[in-house]
């Protein structure tokens, strides 16, 4: 295990959200509203670790460029802000707004008192200036349920069959449904979640839409996914697992598919996340973020006075794969237009490769491969004097190895190596290349060779994010590397490896990011507020 001292500023990500201050954990009240995408956290305004929860606050525009605006909700009399969810009330159901749409947070309020047992409710708040002020409803709580000590984090969402407000809520094991005609009075639904799933820990920040398969809007599927808290044995720690099914407005029926344990990331850190609601129709997309940490480790992670970051934004889409619908994430489209070009090669070999990379010096960006398929290859990013982490394909196995990615000592088994195998894509493989390349490939002197293996790699300053194929597998991965770590460079089969094509993006945010983050509201990716984003 590996201790190595680091400036810490250098850990916030370029291209990641992170507060300008103190601490963050699960998304929340993810909504788009008049061009905006809303970001509200679970926040502690006052540490850097978990403390009484606040919702912190953030915009952005073009989900690169955030700009950080004060707290949003505050504890009350009620208790502390757990997670919730957010919503564009369109039709004033709750009478809130009878001078044209606003917000509605739906969220936990979380009490604890000397001698008496932890109360969870559900409570509403509205905005009336697109969420730069809240009220909160003279009513709360709205929702009680007697005897549930886990009782939380309501995803609300308008379900357009049935004219009804639907509410997914974690209730220790298993999850809850209700729904409301104005968000205020609510009626069970059902329960699920008995003798299905993985149950290694508690329920936790659940989700629930519905996507086309393969593109079809006239055959679509339900998706549900459930975060699964620490629980303290093994090495995961917390994680998020995804159900598939059919959903009529009160009950979720499950699929086959989802008799199997099905994860949404195989790497350590992307938790709790949520999609946002009332994206607009001609969008389309169903959009998505994760915190990027885990509760194994979460409170001892390198700080400087801010603790706590986002995954990159991701674009979900449920796709037959092998005959089974499979939930799919590629990043989002807008960080391509963060991207500089650095590095671009067709048909390169290993070693030429390796001579291209060793000027390179990056701390924060993208590396697009297509390579042979069943070789072993991987990049070494973040590679410094006396760290690395590796992150490749070892035959059908697609692996994060953070053994020496950096300093460690704050968790015994964050030195570890992630992996989940891909054979079960190998026979689709073929079939999802365009077919300008199959051709192209059966064109060659070597018609055996099939160029099938994709690797998208995302690199900022204290993060990886990998994605294999068209993102039918994610892995996600904190990593603390010494601060002159900027390195890249190439591993693999040296008996005639050849990459089809090598793509190296830098990733920069117009407003950048740096160690003169102040505590001030109005602030973009950690800098004053300048301009619109």
């Amino acid at each position: 295990m590996m201790t190595i001292q680091a400036t810490t500023p250098d850990y916030r990500g370029i291209y990641h959200f992170s507060p300008a201050k103190h601490w963050m954990n699960d998304p929340n009240g993810m909504v788009f509203f008049d061009g905006e995408y809303h970001l509200f956290f679970q926040h502690h305004p006052f540490g850097t670790t978990w403390g009484p929860m606040h919702w912190g606050h953030a915009v952005t525009r073009n989900l690169i460029d955030w700009e950080e605006l004060p707290v949003a909700i505050e504890p009350d009399e009620h208790g502390t802000i757990f997670s919730g969810s957010a919503v564009v009330d369109t039709n004033n159901t709750t009478g809130f707004f009878p001078d044209g749409p606003g917000l509605v947070a739906i969220f936990t309020h979380h009490l604890e008192r000397p001698g008496m047992p932890t109360v969870q409710t559900q409570s509403l708040a509205y905005s009336r200036d697109k969420g730069r002020t809240w009220n909160k409803y003279e009513g709360n709580p709205v929702l009680k349920r007697e005897g549930w000590p886990d009782f939380r984090d309501p995803k609300v969402f308008w379900h357009e069959k049935t004219r009804q407000w639907i509410m997914v809520l974690a209730c220790g094991q298993i999850v809850s449904f209700y729904r409301s005609p104005d968000l205020k009075n609510w009626t069970f639904g059902s329960d699920f979640g008995d003798g299905i799933g993985s149950h290694d820990g508690v329920w936790e920040c659940p989700d629930l839409f519905e996507l086309p398969v393969d593109g079809d809007p006239s055959n679509s599927r339900w998706v549900l996914l459930v975060s699964i808290g620490d629980n303290g044995s093994g090495k995961e720690g917390s994680r998020t697992q995804y159900f598939t099914g059919d959903f009529d407005g009160e009950t979720f029926m499950p699929d086959e598919a989802s008799r199997e344990v099905r994860w949404l990331d195989h790497g350590r850190d992307n938790y709790a996340g949520v999609s946002w609601s009332d994206m607009p129709a001609e969008d389309g997309r169903r959009l998505y973020v994760g915190w990027m940490s885990n509760w194994r480790y979460a409170n001892s992670t390198p700080s400087d006075g801010w603790r706590g970051a986002m995954t990159l934004p991701r674009e979900l889409t449920l796709e037959t794969v092998c005959g089974v619908e499979t939930l799919m994430q590629r990043p989002a489209r807008e960080v391509e237009a963060a991207r500089v070009p650095v590095l671009e090669s067709e048909n390169v070999s290993l070693s030429e490769l390796r001579e291209a990379l060793k000027p390179l010096r990056l701390d924060a960006f993208e590396l697009e491969v297509q390579a042979q398929a069943g070789r072993s290859f991987g990049f070494r990013v973040r590679e410094g004097k006396r760290c690395g982490t590796s992150v490749g394909f070892d035959a059908d196995e697609l692996y994060i190895d953070r053994s020496e990615a950096g300093e460690s000592g704050f968790y015994e088994h964050f030195a570890d190596r992630h992996s989940a195998s891909t054979a079960a894509f190998a026979t689709s493989a073929q079939k999802t290349r365009p077919e300008s390349e199959a051709s192209e490939a059966s064109g060659q002197a070597d018609a055996a060779v099939a160029f099938d293996t994709r690797l998208r790699i995302f690199v900022d300053r204290s993060s990886v994010e990998a994605f294999e194929g068209d993102g039918r597998l994610a892995m996600t991965d904190l990593i603390f590397p010494e601060p002159e770590a900027d390195r890249l460079s190439v591993f693999g089969d040296e008996d005639g490896m050849v990459f089809r094509t090598v793509a190296i993006r830098k990733i920069q945010s117009s407003a950048g990011f740096g160690p003169e983050n102040g505590a001030d509201s109005g602030t973009v990716n950690g800098k004053p507020a300048s301009k619109e984003v």
